[in-house]
């Protein structure tokens, strides 16, 4: 065999090599032909939209005090159970001594005003018993009436005319009703003093009152103890931001006051969350939530939505709508105010229908298909009527049932 044949033949070879390499190549990089199938399902198929948030109580109250001063004594402690009027602390007072020079002030001037209430009773009631004032006007009566007898007398012999005989019966009618108007003044000027001395008497004790507080933090004649703080709810103790001989301030129409104590009612707990302004427009109120909540695992909390804030909040770009939900009270588990909790807000829901995977789903205009398998690797294309989706499973209203093999389009 001549040199040039052997150079033809390895040149062959070498092109074919590469001509094979580059075929099994090629077909190396082709995916496999998918064949595998799935049978539809029944199930529950739930479209919902999540909220974050945080649990809190519904009602949470901060009790202050009635009285500046310095904690004393602390009754309870965070986590305590307490009810309406439990004692939550004592304050020890450390009164102005201007404003107590002007209690005592005060208590003076209200004990002369009662000395003198009871002197003006007590002459009045000296007068009662003369009845001088009474007795005055029933003497000029009864000479009204005689006179008036002995002209009637005089009119009916012809003595005196008419006219001077009317003088005399309206003198008698003026004199009866002046008696009886003094008898009825004696009476109410007396009432009167007597009011007026009641009166005296409880500007007197509301006087010493006013000092027994200022000086003590109580009064005697009262029931509530002003320095003693009291719990205005039944509830739970959440919080007791004080200690023992911090200085607090009264509330009043000028500040706040200072809290002793933070309770709140932990039998109605309610969540707070925002939802995305592109949600928030599916929702309504009366809609089921399910609440996770990230410090309990494997629990669910069942909730309804109660509130839908009418005005979006910008936070970083995004429009947040608040909503509320009240949870469903449940024994198994103690949820504690503050903590962190997903809602999943059910939007719509389908209870045991046929589903079929979503990425099986052939959309083609406004048509959408499915495969199902005939045969050994042969497969028809088949139209369905979908229904609700969740992302993964959709709803199979019509077109397919469960003995049927639907085609994987794309393994996951």
């Amino acid at each position: 065999m001549n040199r040039g044949c052997l150079i033809g033949i390895a040149a062959f070879l070498v092109i074919a090599s590469i001509g094979l390499g580059i075929y099994f190549y090629n077909q190396s990089k082709k995916a496999p032909e998918n064949f595998a199938t799935e049978k539809p399902v029944v199930t529950d198929i739930v479209k919902k939209t999540v909220a974050t948030g945080s649990v809190k109580p519904r009602l949470e109250v901060q009790i202050k005090p009635q009285v500046s001063g310095v904690i004393d004594e602390l009754y309870v402690e965070a986590g305590q159970l307490v009810t309406k009027g439990q004692p939550i602390a004592k304050i020890r007072l450390i009164p102005s001594e201007v404003n107590v020079n002007s209690a005592q002030s005060n208590v003076e001037l209200a004990r002369l005003r009662l000395q003198d209430a009871q002197r003006e009773l007590q002459r009045q009631r000296e007068l009662n018993k003369k009845n001088l004032d009474v007795e005055g006007a029933r003497v000029s009566y009864e000479n009204a009436k005689r006179e008036e007898e002995r002209q009637r007398g005089l009119l009916e012999e012809g003595v005196i005319s008419q006219q001077e005989y009317n003088r005399f019966k309206v003198d008698l009618d003026l004199r009866k009703a002046e008696y009886e108007n003094t008898q009825v003044a004696a009476g109410n000027n007396l009432r009167q003093l007597e009011t007026a001395l009641d009166i005296a008497k409880q500007e007197y004790q509301a006087a010493i009152n006013n000092l027994q507080l200022l000086r003590e933090g109580a009064a005697r004649s009262s029931r509530q103890v002003a320095n003693v703080v009291t719990s205005t709810i039944e509830g739970m103790v959440l919080d007791v931001p004080v200690e023992e001989g911090t200085s607090v301030i009264e509330r009043n129409n000028f500040n706040e006051g200072t809290s002793i104590a933070i309770v709140a009612d932990m039998n109605s707990l309610i969540f707070e969350g925002k939802v995305d302004e592109a949600d928030v427009g599916k929702l309504r109120e009366g809609m089921p939530l399910e609440l996770t909540v990230g410090a309990i695992e494997n629990a669910k909390f069942d909730a309804t939505l109660e509130f839908i804030s009418p005005q979006g909040v910008d936070e970083e770009g995004t429009v947040k709508f608040e909503v509320r939900a009240a949870i469903k009270p449940t024994k198994e588990v103690f949820l504690r105010a503050g903590y962190s909790a997903n809602a999943d807000i059910i939007l719509d829901r389908r209870q045991n229908v046929i589903a079929i995977k979503e990425r099986d789903v052939i959309f083609e205009d406004d048509t959408t298909y499915i495969e199902v398998k005939t045969g050994d690797r042969e497969f028809k294309k088949k139209p369905v009527k979908l229904g609700l989706s969740d992302g993964i499973l959709v709803e199979v209203v019509s077109g397919v049932d469960t003995t049927s093999q639907v085609r994987v389009m794309k393994e996951s």
